[in-house]
């Protein structure tokens, strides 16, 4: 369920509050607020505010209308740090159970980049063992288990 709510951004894997908001059953408005009145639980590396120009990116991209019509501002992106913070900040059961759920979503997605990474070291073992006549097989695996360089990808959802 909160697979979806995952995006990278600026290489780091994200929440957005518009969807905090939605999972924890409260007004955006009302995340911001207590993130704001606990700032120093929330430095850079845990909460970073979009870019229009990223917030754009990631509308357009996943052609998302339902992200709304006009915005003061755009959103704030929460790593999973962040995510774990926010269950400090917004005191009760129900933050409790989401952010127990969302630390699940993050912990599987780090085991499928591990099993990505054990993939590639595996192929690359294969091809060495192997002579010329698999080279495009292992071509053809290798592109497609590689990431594109991070500089180039945009936002993903996961």
């Amino acid at each position: 369920m909160t697979e979806k709510y995952i995006f990278t951004l600026r290489n780091q894997r994200v929440m957005l509050s518009t969807h905090l908001a939605e999972l924890y059953d409260v007004e955006v408005r009302s995340l911001i607020q207590a993130v704001k009145r606990n700032k120093d639980r929330f430095p850079d590396d845990f909460m970073f505010q979009l870019t229009n120009n990223e917030f754009e990116n990631l509308k357009s991209q996943f052609v998302i209308s339902s992200w709304g019509g006009i915005r003061r501002a755009s959103p704030y992106a929460f790593t999973e740090q962040g995510v774990a913070m926010l269950s400090s900040v917004l005191n009760s059961k129900k933050a409790i159970q989401v952010n127990i759920q969302i630390m699940r979503t993050f912990m599987k997605l780090r085991e499928l980049a591990i099993t990505h990474k054990d993939l590639r070291i595996r192929v690359d073992e294969l091809e060495k063992k192997y002579d010329q006549q698999f080279q495009v097989v292992f071509k053809a695996i290798k592109m497609l288990v590689e990431d594109k360089p991070k500089n180039e990808e945009p936002p993903k959802r996961f």
